[in-house]
């Protein structure tokens, strides 16, 4: 009897150890399947989806007008043509503006809005863009390579904020370089934010003048990184009031960051939102593919660094705009989704930004989901 009862309690002892092992062995490979979907498909955990599928979007620039969201961004392509670090494989040639009536809504796609072969300066790549109104006119700003394969900025003009747009017959006079982002104050006064190095050719202005060299001056880790530049707008948005300025980017000791600090020095990018009286001015760090930012008292600076808006996304460029609407601010940004982690064929996206009690940035990983 004795030995019937050790073998029964035996019995049950293995049952209970096989249902276990079975237990554990299925939670095991639920987390690897996870891991093993997570592995495949980074972009399983992403905290929001391109705003349209159908065509590639770059470099989102978000502005409300008469109570419409609209987007300016990059129309990136493939071009076929091989990458390096100038960025030739970004050879944009024309403009598409998306918009919304609000986040989460239809998003509209309106067609070309303005095109290389509309612009008589026109050399190639048609790089990220930005917009502004006033005087009830709506002004595109592009950064675009003339005829000696310089890039410059310049501005087209049209009636409605989805164009199309008619490009003036030259560039800004006295313009250079990428990314231009406007910012209008409080006081009606409007300004350009521009640069970008590397493939962006800012650092080849450094004497004032261009030099075709593109290294020599990114070599000197040492020394104050290169800058990005702010100028004053005419009132009629045209051209400069003044002549470019640096943009000085300050760690808290109020030293400029150097060459060497890839993590916190400008790349490209730039753009100027204003929140509770300050003014925060980010950018991208590039070849750390970071969304930072600073904050200072005046548009144009200084700026003392705060933090990282957002983290790198998939896809080597990272790019964005601030905008409040409807009392909730949102980032717009871009990952290269829809293509799988192609760098040159990106998609746009947006999530909320938030801020904590002290008006600090809370900082966002795209894919936290």
């Amino acid at each position: 009897m004795k030995n019937t009862f050790l073998s029964l309690v035996a019995a049950v002892s293995m049952l209970l150890c096989v249902t276990s092992c079975i237990q554990q062995n299925k939670t095991t490979n639920a987390t690897s399947d996870s891991s093993k979907t997570e592995a495949a498909d980074p972009f399983s955990k992403s905290i929001s989806q391109p705003l349209v599928s159908d065509i590639y979007t770059a470099d989102p620039s978000a502005h409300v007008f008469n109570g419409r969201i609209y987007i300016y961004n990059s129309h990136d392509y493939e071009a076929g043509t091989p990458e390096n670090n100038n960025g030739d494989h970004f050879a944009m040639k024309d403009y598409h503006i998306l918009s919304m009536d609000n986040i989460g809504g239809k998003v509209t796609d309106h067609g070309v809005a303005l095109t290389t072969e509309n612009i008589p300066w026109a050399g190639r790549q048609l790089w990220a863009p930005d917009a502004a109104y006033k005087n009830g006119k709506y002004y595109l700003y592009f950064p675009l390579k003339d005829k000696k394969d310089i890039f410059k900025i310049g501005v087209a003009i049209s009636d409605k904020p989805e164009g199309p747009f008619k490009a003036e017959l030259e560039p800004i006079n006295g313009s250079y370089s990428i990314d231009p982002a406007v910012f209008t104050d409080d006081d009606g006064k409007s300004y350009m934010y521009f640069g970008g190095i590397w493939g962006g050719q800012l650092q080849r202005w450094n004497s004032g003048k261009y030099v075709n060299e593109s290294k020599t001056d990114l070599e000197k880790d040492d020394q104050p990184a290169v800058a990005p530049k702010v100028a004053l707008l005419n009132s009629n948005m045209l051209g400069f009031a003044e002549q470019p300025k640096d943009v000085k980017i300050l760690d808290e000791n109020g030293k400029e960051f150097l060459g060497g600090n890839h993590d916190k020095r400008f790349f490209e990018a730039a753009w100027l939102h204003k929140y509770q009286g300050k003014y925060y001015f980010s950018y991208s760090t590039g070849d750390t593919h970071q969304i930072v930012y600073a904050i200072g008292d005046s548009p144009y600076g200084p700026f003392t660094y705060q933090g990282v808006v957002l983290k790198p996304v998939i896809g080597w460029t990272n790019h964005h705009s601030i905008v409040e609407i409807k009392g909730k601010w949102y980032l717009f940004y871009h990952d290269s989704q829809i293509s799988k982690g192609k760098t040159h064929l990106r998609n746009v996206k947006v999530t909320e930004l938030k801020y904590d009690d002290s008006g600090k940035i809370i900082t966002i990983d795209a894919y936290s989901k």
